[in-house]
């Protein structure tokens, strides 16, 4: 962790992937104020009817998902701005309806993310880590 995952209801090929995870980590990076180095980007392109949203009344909507696990700390503001620029983003590349996507985040302490890299666990989020 970090981690974004994307859940599209459609078809998109490796050269789309890679970019639209390019574009994801840097705008990660710039809002969350971290190196890219840490983020994970996993891009689920399900396919028509993989993704729904559901509705009381009607049937559902073809949607897409996007998961983010973080370290917590954020300010919602934070949080939101990052939310709105995944959207757009997805917008942006795949076409989507900005109404039928949904950002869900989950926060975990620095210690629930092991990196090789880092030589095992993350720290907490301190705020100035640029």
């Amino acid at each position: 962790m970090p981690s974004i995952q994307v859940d599209l209801p459609l078809i998109a090929d490796e050269a789309t992937k890679r970019a639209f995870a390019e574009r994801i980590g840097r705008l990660y990076g710039q809002i969350m104020q971290v190196g890219m180095d840490l983020l994970t980007v996993s891009v689920h392109a399900l396919g028509p009817g993989a993704v729904w949203r559901c509705h009381e009344s009607g049937p559902p909507t073809p949607s897409g998902l996007i998961m983010c696990d973080i370290r917590a700390g954020r300010p919602t503001e934070t949080r939101a701005q990052l939310a709105q620029a995944l959207i757009e983003a997805c917008v942006e590349t795949f076409g989507l309806d900005a109404l039928w996507l949904k950002v869900e985040f989950t926060q975990h302490d620095g210690n629930e993310m092991y990196h090789p890299h880092l030589g095992g666990f993350n720290k907490n989020w301190s705020g100035d880590e640029r």
